[in-house]
This record gives structure tokens, sequence and C-alpha cells, in this order.
């Protein structure tokens, strides 16, 4: 059985997933823990668990999902892994904190540890997830399917009723729609979403409601 643990973080109200099964092995999408006790939460789930993280998985380099890498890394030596579309983004970190407070950030954040491209398959305990590309958010931005369980974690590309930005660095409408469309044509229609904000949905829904998709 996989367990999905969403922590709510920062004040963007990011969603952090923590992805865990019955052999402890776990991974983190999207840690954008910001305050200490979103970090706190994290650290004790995973102790508490008894859980031996195996990756830090993030959907794209903004800086919303990738406050609390950090943390992570000290104190469980993993560093984020991204796409390679996104590695230009993410050595900006620190200067996107600067755009969106108008003050540097006051501590490091780790380097990349490794970088993924589409249809890269990353396993823990008795899981994969499959990496797809879906550019437009961001150069990188990703979505991680499991099969097995037919979830994805859409990070901000797919929305409920809506799809991520598109005037930030490296962003394109064009590239999103087209990246939504092929996972409505490739994904199973009760795959359920869950998002970088907000409350999940399933590709079924999107397909019929979401005004962005035609």
């Amino acid at each position: 059985m996989l367990n999905i643990k969403r922590i709510v973080c920062n004040p963007f109200q990011e969603n952090c997933y923590i992805l865990s099964d019955d052999t402890k092995e776990a991974v983190i999408i999207d840690c954008g823990a910001y305050f200490a006790t979103e970090r706190e939460e994290i650290v004790s789930y995973i102790r508490d668990n008894g859980l031996k993280l195996k990756h830090l998985l993030a959907t794209h380099a903004h800086i919303d999902h990738n406050f609390g890498n950090n943390t992570i890394l000290e104190f469980f030596d993993c560093k984020p892994e991204i796409h390679y579309d996104d590695a230009a983004l993410m050595e900006s970190l620190p200067m996107q904190y600067i755009l969106f407070f108008n003050s540097k950030l006051d501590y490091s954040l780790p380097a990349a540890g490794s970088y993924f491209t589409e249809n890269d398959v990353i396993s823990f305990g008795k899981y994969k997830l499959k990496v797809i590309h879906t550019p437009g958010h961001s150069p990188g931005s990703v979505v991680f399917y499991c099969e097995e369980e037919r979830i994805a974690f859409s990070g901000d590309t797919l929305f409920k009723m809506s799809i991520g930005r598109t005037d930030l660095e490296g962003g394109s409408y064009e590239d999103i729609i087209d990246s939504i469309n092929k996972l409505t044509l490739t994904l199973p229609h009760d795959t359920i979403i869950y998002p970088g904000h907000g409350p999940e949905t399933t590709i079924g829904y999107e397909a019929i409601h979401n005004p962005y998709i035609k």
C-alpha cells in the first residue's frame, strides 16, 4: 500500500508530499517547507514512521517548491533531483527569493544532486514513478506518474479547474497547453492528480471541466 502524506507549506500554500510503503522507503516531492514548524513536521514524520528517504524530487525549480531542501540535506543527506531543463532555474533560487520577498535568503540551498529526463523511472520500495516532461510553467516542469496506483503529482502544470502561470522566466502558454493535452490523452481518466497547490482532482474531471483543456 502506498502512503501519501501531504503537508501544506509556506505563504504560497504549496503541497509537499511524502510517499512511502511497507518497506519503509520513501520519497519527498516538492519540499516547500519554509517555516520552522513545517520543516519540523516533515522531519518528525519521517523519523516517527521509521522511513528511509531515497529521493528528494522536484517537479520544477521554483523557490516555493524548494524552500526546505537544505533541511532535507541536513537531516537525511538527500539532494534535490530535477529535470535537466530546469538546471539554470535551480541555480537562480536565491534570486527568485529576492524577486518574491524583496530581501535576501538567509540560508544556502543545495545544488541539484542529479538530473532526470523524459521517461526516466524513479524507484523506491515496491513502487516506480515515471517522469513525464510537461514544459510550460517552467522549461523543466515534470509530472511524476505511478502507474500501479494510477496517481500523478503534477506540480504547477495542472490544478483543479486551472493551470500553472506562464509569465515567469522560461514559461510558455503554448507549451503548457500542449503538456496538459499530452496528459489527458495518455493518462487514464481515473488517474488522481495531486497538484502543487490546492485540492486533488482527476484527469477525467479536468478533461471535461477545465476551461484550458479543449
